[in-house]
């Protein structure tokens, strides 16, 4: 077998059609479809079947896939062996992440490690569904995800890297009738105009099942994914929304306010997503490790 053929069913498999691992690998569909075809003759078993428009892996193929991790990760080794591969901190590390993240993580990212010396790094913002987070892997070598604490863990096909579990609060105007509460339940909340995000993102869940125990259907006007936006809106108007505990900068907003959920007690876990075989570069650990130091003053300011 040649690696070739096993990196083009582990491309099928992650973006789900041969067009897209195409695309991905830079070759045509057809050679992808030859690779395949040559793939599947060796292994003298069906590795591949369609799903309407989607290409997906026959048990065979998704064991194939898991053993391909394994050869990329002894190849990687094999250059680091070679042109110390490993030590080079020098090649720049791309790093993806969702939209708060980006903006609590990536200027202290880019200071620390241009201050102290480390590798180049190239930043872009991600906003997906928590599903698609996976898959940015492929093109990324490290991706800031996050995910409802209660979710479907992260596939094993990734390896992950836990920043921290982040609670949600109730964000509210200085003005709003429940401003002066240290903390709401759901009962607390009823007629309010929410803002929420897109569905198929993490809160949308969240925020339909406070009104569900409060006994009404949330009032949602506005669908916002970027919480900087959101918070804008709270913090000038009379609706309310779910907001992340650490990564609003509330220095930008003076009238924001954020009350604790006495019940359910929500939050969402953030991780650092990345193929296995990026992991072995030097470069890319030094960024995981700047990171979680930021994630740790964010929990902490008094101690950084």
């Amino acid at each position: 077998m040649e690696i070739s053929q096993l990196r083009a069913l582990r491309e099928v498999r992650d973006r789900g059609s041969i067009a897209a691992a195409a695309q991905a690998l830079e070759v045509t569909p057809s050679s992808v479809s030859q690779q395949l075809t040559a793939l599947q003759r060796k292994a003298g078993t069906a590795l591949t079947y369609k799903v309407g428009r989607r290409t997906a892996l026959t048990p065979a193929g998704l064991a194939l896939c898991a053993a391909t991790v394994e050869v990329e990760i002894a190849l990687a080794k094999a250059d680091a062996a070679v042109d110390s591969f490993r030590e080079n901190t020098d090649e720049p590390v791309t790093v993806a992440a969702f939209h708060s993240a980006a903006l609590a993580y990536f200027g202290p990212l880019e200071r620390a490690l241009h201050d102290g010396g480390g590798p180049a790094v190239h930043l872009f913002d991600q906003d997906v569904a928590q599903k698609d987070f996976a898959t940015l892997t492929a093109d990324y070598d490290l991706v800031i995800a996050h995910r409802m604490a209660n979710s479907t863990p992260w596939p094993v096909t990734v390896k992950v890297t836990e920043l921290a579990y982040e609670p949600l609060d109730v964000a509210v105007s200085v003005r709003h009738r429940l401003a002066q509460q240290k903390s709401v339940k759901p009962t607390d909340l009823l007629d309010e105009r929410w803002i929420s995000v897109h569905p198929g993102f993490p809160l949308a869940g969240a925020i339909e099942m406070i009104g569900t125990i409060a006994g009404e259907e949330v009032q949602v006007v506005h669908r916002i994914n970027d919480f900087f936006v959101a918070a804008s809106l709270v913090d000038q108007g009379d609706c309310i929304s779910l907001m992340p505990r650490y990564l609003v900068n509330r220095r930008y907003f003076a009238d924001l306010l954020l009350l604790p959920l006495r019940e359910p007690r929500l939050g969402r876990r953030i991780d650092i997503l990345a193929r296995p075989e990026a992991m072995e570069r030097a470069a890319v650990v030094q960024v995981i490790n700047v990171l979680q130091q930021i994630m740790r003053e964010l929990l902490d300011p008094q101690g950084a």
